[in-house]
């Protein structure tokens, strides 16, 4: 049985920064036991956001994050670029969560490959 079991591929680990690809890989997996945080603000994530993503602007992050996720859930985290993803991962490291990584590349490279998004897209001129 175990030779069957080194035969089957697993997605890669949790590691502090992740390509689309490894977050893609595990959805796919079906491993139900983590979290992808979005750090950008209400409208942004309103207009567009990865497929399952759950809202949490940098400045509520940690509480928010405390009221609902387990210090050693794993999470997924992108933000309006890398340097805002890097500043939310080091935040919730500091409050004590073990698994985070940074999605590379945030939601531009998310649909880049194509992968599955959702939000309401606003015509360019509804925030005028």
């Amino acid at each position: 049985m175990s030779r069957i079991l080194d035969l089957i591929p697993s997605p890669t680990p949790l590691r502090e920064q992740c390509l689309v690809y490894d977050l893609k890989a595990r959805l796919d997996w079906g491993e139900p036991a983590l979290t992808i945080i979005d750090v950008r603000d209400r409208n942004q994530f309103n207009t567009s956001h990865i497929l399952g993503a759950v809202p949490m602007p940098l400045n509520q992050l940690v509480e928010r994050a405390r009221a609902s996720l387990e210090l050693n859930r794993d999470i997924y985290i992108y933000g309006e670029s890398d340097e805002e993803s890097a500043i939310a991962a080091a935040k919730l490291r500091a409050s004590g969560y073990i698994n985070v990584s940074q999605i590379r590349g945030g939601l531009p490279a998310w649909k880049a490959v194509g992968y599955p998004i959702e939000g309401i897209p606003f015509p360019s001129n509804f925030y005028r």
